[in-house]
């Protein structure tokens, strides 16, 4: 077997031809000086640096040679491969700092331009109204009281004196918890039921007041919607009557409507009430004197929501000796309330979320 080829000339290795590296050097650099942007120069170091590049393979080649040949092939070829690597470093800190410069000069701030402030929120003028209202109540020596949202059947039809035949049982007043045969359970219609668990819980005297969202099934228009908030009140103690009843919606009214409004019963019919009435307020704008008052339509009065005497049925079915306490109870909704105390007239305006519509009550706390 013959020994090695020590005799062999690199030479003839055509990758190792010194012409051939220093012309794949020149390009290189040229290629290198040539680019204006970094993407350039990133595809200009895959041709002359990467795996497939001529200098590349030429020190592939290398490990082919004869010990006494690859030293000087490594020289040339290392060399040439250094210096394209300098070459391509300095290109690529260069076209870094003319980007910089550049970003500098398009992307400068002038810091003496006024900036455009970004809007301020609002608080919802609902949460406004209902604090304004929780807190006339607070003042008068009234707690709040609070209950779920999904109640039993019995708690918000018959504990209410409203029987199985009641048209608010049906189907078309009521969000029934499915299955609507069988669950018991419906989203509340009133907050009346925060009433009936308040009497059974607690022992007279008592005065609550309960505000608080409810469902029923109504399309969302200009007067109406299938959620809104209303608020109930509930007094029970002995010797309690309509006379307390009036004093405490003259206090109410007057406080939330200003100056000296005064209120009116008028006979009326609620089965969780007896007597029960429906509660006006005089017009706050016109007091009676403008037929062509938009508030009150020229009429004086304005309709506020129902109140009675709390039915002797419901007191007993709470658990309430009837032949020792009486009581008296009113509902008004807080959405009607907003929309005589400013005038809106549209109940859109108040679900649809419009930050401009909350903006006009301002951010009071």
């Amino acid at each position: 077997m013959s020994g090695p080829n020590t005799n062999y000339d690199p030479v003839e290795v055509a990758a190792l031809d010194p012409v051939t590296v220093e012309a794949a050097r020149v390009a290189a650099l040229e290629a290198a000086a040539s680019a204006t942007t970094l993407d350039e120069l990133k595809a200009a170091r895959t041709t002359h640096q990467g795996d497939r590049s001529a200098l590349a393979q030429a020190n592939r080649e290398i490990g082919a040679l004869p010990p006494s040949a690859k030293a000087a092939a490594g020289k040339l070829v290392g060399g040439a491969r250094g210096a394209v690597a300098a070459a391509y470093a300095r290109r690529q800190r260069e076209l870094e700092d003319e980007r910089d410069a550049r970003i500098l000069a398009e992307e400068s701030l002038d810091l003496t331009m006024p900036s455009g402030r970004p809007g301020l929120g609002a608080r919802h003028p609902l949460s406004l109204v209902s604090e304004r209202i929780e807190d006339i109540f607070i003042a008068m020596g009234w707690e709040i009281a609070d209950g779920p949202e999904v109640e039993s059947e019995w708690l918000t039809f018959d504990a209410l004196n409203l029987g199985p035949d009641h048209p608010a049982r049906q189907m078309q007043d009521t969000f029934f918890v499915a299955p609507a045969e069988s669950s018991g359970l419906v989203l509340r219609t009133h907050t009346s039921p925060v009433q009936i668990r308040s009497m059974l819980s607690r022992t007279p005297p008592i005065a609550i007041l309960c505000p608080g969202k409810v469902f029923r099934t109504d399309d969302l228009d200009a007067t109406h919607s299938p959620v809104f908030h209303q608020f109930e009140g509930l007094v029970v103690d002995r010797g309690i009557s309509m006379a307390h009843l009036k004093g405490s919606l003259d206090a109410f009214v007057q406080r939330l409507f200003g100056g000296h409004i005064a209120t009116r019963l008028r006979p009326s019919y609620f089965p969780f009430t007896e007597p029960s009435a429906e509660i006006d307020c005089q017009c706050w704008v016109c007091y009676g004197q403008d037929i062509s008052c938009r508030v009150c339509g020229g009429f004086g009065w304005i309709e506020l929501g129902g109140c009675g005497m709390v039915n002797r049925r419901v007191l007993t079915a709470a658990g309430i000796d009837a032949e020792v306490y009486t009581g008296f109870a009113f509902g008004l909704g807080i959405e009607r309330a907003l929309m005589l105390r400013h005038n809106v007239n549209d109940m859109r305006d108040i679900t649809e979320g419009d930050v401009r519509f909350s903006r006009q009550f301002g951010m009071e706390i």
